[in-house]
């Protein structure tokens, strides 16, 4: 799940990606938004070792304040932190990569909280090949105060930065081949870019439509780069999208977007980043509130 952002806060002005928010106009946390499906109960219940559902509920929302206190997203405020991605078509092409590709690495960039992470972990995907990264480092510590772990006791690692900084994430053209060079010791890594060309699986929620087109461009070029060339490695992800590519207002909120189209979305994949004809991209736009569209995607490597 995404909550990458610039750093370019100001007392007055919080920056959240390219969208900004006064801090003296903050909404306040609502308790209402809070609710988790039976998959969702399950999960955190098992993860947590907190088996009654109101003292879930308040252990929930402890993190929540103290997350919110760090950058307040929307998708905080709405608790979709706690989204699985079994709810992303592509999950289970993920679940089977964990299990069966030797050497598989897992990337979620804009990581949040990590459940992302820690779902693809249950469902079989290596705790030591998974990787979250996110501008707010204080995001992976709260993981671990949400999930009762240490990084002692899971596994998984934590590259922090502003990914629009290329000493954190430069851009490259795609591989071609598979890199024969040694791999880097993923836990001494403070950048992404000794994994260039690495990467089976790389997770995007949330994420692109924090900033603005050209931005989102340059993002998927970076990532394309990062991307392993065997057939069968996939981007995939979630985020705001729209019947046409433009912007948008976010519900609730006075804050805009920008939106792709499934068609724009398409194009820019397979064709600007990707040579035409090298990837195929799979697209799902869904209507989640009365004018309020959501975009499910992946970018398969063929």
């Amino acid at each position: 799940m995404s909550t990458i952002a610039t750093t370019d806060a100001t007392p007055s002005n919080i920056s959240l990606g390219d969208i900004s928010v006064s801090a003296d106009n903050v909404p306040p946390l609502q308790e209402q938004y809070y609710g988790l499906t039976p998959e969702q109960a399950e999960f955190f219940k098992q993860k947590t070792g907190i088996s009654e559902d109101d003292e879930l509920k308040r252990h929930i929302l402890a993190i929540q304040e103290e997350a919110y206190k760090v950058a307040p997203y929307p998708c905080i405020m709405k608790f979709i932190f706690l989204y699985l991605p079994t709810r992303l078509p592509a999950y289970e092409d993920v679940v089977k990569i964990g299990r069966t590709r030797e050497g598989a690495i897992l990337l979620d960039i804009g990581c949040c909280l990590g459940a992302d992470i820690r779902k693809a972990v249950v469902d079989g995907f290596p705790a030591e090949r998974t990787i979250g990264s996110d501008i707010h480092p204080e995001f992976w510590e709260l993981g671990h105060k949400l999930f009762r772990t240490t990084a002692d006791t899971f596994a998984g690692h934590f590259i922090p930065g502003d990914v629009l900084d290329p000493a954190i994430l430069s851009i490259v053209e795609p591989f071609k081949a598979v890199t024969d060079s040694p791999e880097p010791e993923l836990k001494s890594l403070t950048t992404l870019n000794p994994l260039h060309g690495r990467l089976s699986v790389i997770h995007a929620s949330n994420f692109f439509h924090l900033f603005n087109e050209p931005k989102q461009l340059h993002m998927a070029h970076a990532l394309a780069g990062l991307l392993s060339p065997e057939p069968g490695s996939i981007i995939f992800g979630g985020n705001r999208g729209g019947h046409e590519k433009g912007t948008v207002a976010e519900m609730d909120s006075t804050m805009e977007v920008f939106c792709h189209s499934p068609q724009s979305w398409t194009e820019l994949w397979d064709g600007v980043v990707f040579p035409k004809g090298h990837v195929e991209v799979e697209t799902l736009l869904l209507e989640v509130n009365a004018g309020f569209w959501y975009l499910l995607w992946s970018v398969k490597k063929l």
